[in-house]
């Protein structure tokens, strides 16, 4: 990672209120460094981080992820009660859901619409509303 690269994700992370440490800024870095939007879990940034020789735990992951997204730097989507996918891009829109691979990946357009949503409770306001739409591959 170079020192533009550095500078970058640094100032991301500090923009959001958190502080660059440098597993904090290396788990960024192949997040959002080459700018291309993904959905990971934390096991499949773990293995990311060990090819690049990151020298980090798979609990520093999760809780890495996991502080991205309580600071709104990226999106958790909960799949099912086992998995958890981190969404680098952070507009509304859909998901698809590939049941053989396990793979996430990002529904074209916007093509759902929404309507006639439950009133939420008192006290409360609906922030998102999750479409995951589920495939399984035919012959």
């Amino acid at each position: 990672m170079n020192a533009q690269d550095t500078f970058f994700i640094a100032n991301w992370l500090h923009e959001a209120g958190l502080r660059p440490t440098q597993q904090r800024v290396e788990l960024a870095n192949l997040l959002v460094g080459n700018k291309s939007h993904q959905h990971v879990t934390a096991e499949d940034l773990f293995e990311a981080a060990k090819k690049k020789k990151i020298p980090v735990s798979l609990a520093t992951v999760y809780n890495t992820l996991h502080t991205f997204s309580t600071a709104g730097l990226i999106n958790k989507i909960i799949v099912d009660g086992v998995r958890c996918y981190f969404d680098t891009r952070l507009d509304n829109h859909s998901h698809f859901f590939w049941e053989e691979t396990g793979k996430l990946t990002d529904a074209p357009g916007n093509f759902l619409e929404i309507k006639n949503l439950p009133e939420p409770p008192v006290n409360s306001e609906i922030t998102n509303v999750d479409i995951i739409i589920r495939l399984k591959e035919t012959n």
